[in-house]
């Protein structure tokens, strides 16, 4: 059973912020701090308003004049933050208070340092054809997405008129970029340019689904493609001339984890951990082939019929696992979130590295799903905070987000989800080895050490068994995503050691009454926020916030990226 007390506080949250969307002042605990909280919850509203860029031709305005008002502008919003007095608040309250803090951080951070409008032409891209598995975008994105996946084929009239719309915005906002990107970055920019092109491919497969009658959607269809392709000429013609680095340097690279992440770590000290974790990877591999060598071997999924029938088992064993086993509390929307992402056959031609883990075993692959579990939580148990109810902006959400779902797969292994399929055991360590050695290819390149091919190719070669080409569109993706998001390509693992260290913890302090759905409900109930808050929430230890506050880590490095 969840502890009471959790869920009696969670009702006395609810019925605070109930209070206060209703105008009332909410003072359940019979003191001022309850009044305070209800402005934090103002400030919030009133911050996210002032955070969403302001318009300019009926689109974003990131030109260089806004950008530095609205940097001034967050001046008045930290005096307004730091006014507050915590010290007395409830834990919970006092976490959604630094998330607040995090997001202002990470506006400040944009907008001195990583000038995603001035240096990354990816950042201009509009259209989205998939849902991510993380609770908004990875990377840098602006504040006018098209999210075509969220469209139903046939449209409707009013789906039409709307999408339309939304096409109008590209030519302007494109228009307007060439005068934004006046950076120097040159990694940035190359690699933006196959964003950019894979918008106009978007464009091309839209214009395919859309009936020749719907005359003044083809028409938006068309003029968005001619300028994507416009712009396209552009930056290629701009090359060049682009020569300077694209890394933000380890100082700032640090200042970002500590105070806009909130992760406890340096870039050095995250250097070592993922090499740690890089050479566990690779010699358990051997240790567990070693231990297999007289099995035999695993033989990938051969055709579609296959595919179909061990995914529709992969969900009931996993499923089953998870409830009967007791690894989860019986989530309802733990069977209809896998069955949304069960997958297709693919030739093992096309394979890329994540083909060929869930064509070995989808369910190896599938451990690290909790990304659509919790995406089902959140919209089927919002949480009551509105501060932790959607997505964090900047990505402040990868350490939980990206750190569970890798760490699952590991905890699973050792849960014992792949004792009847031992060969399975491989695949976990051959996804950590992965994700470890693009984690490191990420930092040096963030430190101007690699650039990006050689982060690129440090990843090829550390990646077992040859299972991650060069010839696949996979890794290019993933090196300049991480470059273009300081932080992002570490945090599948540091999250993952983060949560690991969470769990000793926690059952150390319980002893004989840890229970691990226990476990896993209260690290969900706490939300997608980063795990150095959900630490302090269910331990109430806060020595690793307390570190984060201090002088030496808050103060900027001395020099600036370009």
């Amino acid at each position: 059973m969840i502890n009471e007390t959790r869920l009696f506080a969670k009702f006395v949250l609810l019925a605070a912020l109930f209070s206060i969307s209703n105008g009332i002042v909410a003072n359940p605990r019979g003191d001022e701090q309850a009044q305070d909280y209800a402005a934090l919850v103002r400030l919030f509203d009133d911050w996210r308003a002032f955070e969403s860029a302001p318009s300019r031709e009926g689109v974003p305005d990131y030109t260089a004049t806004t950008m530095a008002s609205q940097l001034e502008g967050l001046k008045g919003f930290r005096q307004r933050l730091e006014a507050f007095n915590i010290s007395d608040w409830p834990v919970a309250e006092q976490v959604d208070w630094h998330l607040l803090r995090a997001e202002m951080n990470g506006l400040e951070f944009n907008a001195r340092v990583l000038k995603s409008w001035q240096r990354d032409p990816a950042f201009y891209t509009s259209v989205w054809t998939a849902q991510s598995d993380t609770p908004a975008h990875e990377g840098p994105t602006h504040h006018a997405l098209i999210e075509l996946w969220t469209y139903d084929f046939p449209l409707s009239p009013a789906a039409s008129t709307q999408l339309a719309t939304e096409l109008g915005g590209i030519a302007p906002l494109l228009q307007q970029a060439r005068i934004n990107l006046t950076g120097n970055a040159r990694e940035l920019w190359v690699g933006g340019i196959t964003n950019i092109r894979e918008q106009a491919d978007a464009l091309r497969e839209l214009a395919l689904r859309i009936p020749a009658s719907d005359t003044v959607l083809h028409e938006a269809i068309d003029k968005a493609l001619v300028a994507t392709e416009s712009f396209i000429s552009w930056l290629v013609e701009q090359s060049p001339s682009k020569n300077g680095p694209s890394g933000v340097s380890k100082e700032h690279y640090t200042w970002h984890l500590r105070n806009v992440l909130l992760v406890p770590l340096s870039w050095d000290e995250e250097r070592y951990l993922l090499r740690r974790e890089l050479d566990r990877a690779h010699s358990t591999l051997k240790l567990v082939e070693h231990s297999n060598a007289d099995l035999p071997p695993q033989v990938p999924i051969a055709n579609e019929a296959e595919y179909a029938q061990r995914a529709e088992q992969a969900v009931v064993d996993f499923r089953d696992f998870l409830v009967e086993k007791e690894v989860l509390p019986p989530y309802p929307y733990i069977e209809p979130a896998l069955r949304g992402q069960m997958g297709r056959f693919v030739p093992a031609d096309q394979r890329n590295f994540f083909y060929m883990v869930s064509h070995h075993d989808l369910l190896a692959l599938w451990t690290h799903w909790y990304h659509w579990f919790d995406l089902a939580r959140m919209e089927a148990d919002p949480h009551p905070s509105p501060v932790r109810r959607g997505a964090l902006l900047y990505n402040i959400w990868m350490s939980r987000a990206e750190g569970m779902a890798t760490g699952f797969e590991e905890m699973m292994l050792h849960a014992g989800l792949f004792d009847d399929t031992p060969r399975s055991r491989e695949l976990v360590y051959i996804m950590l080895a992965q994700r470890a050695a693009r984690g490191l290819g990420s930092l040096h390149a963030h430190a101007n050490e690699y650039t990006l091919k050689e982060a690129r190719d440090f990843h090829v070669e550390w990646t077992p068994r040859g299972w991650m080409r060069e010839d696949l569109d996979l890794l290019g993706f993933e090196q300049l995503l991480y470059l273009r998001q300081p932080g992002y390509g570490t945090s599948y693992v540091t999250g993952k050691y983060m949560i690991e260290r969470l769990l000793a913890e926690v059952a150390h302090h319980q002893g004989k009454d840890f229970e691990l759905r226990n476990f896993f409900a209260e690290l969900d109930e706490a939300g997608v926020i980063p795990v150095s808050l959900i630490r302090w929430q269910m331990t109430g230890r806060d020595d690793e916030i307390k570190s984060m506050m201090s002088p030496q880590w808050q103060a900027w490095p001395g020099s600036q990226a370009d």
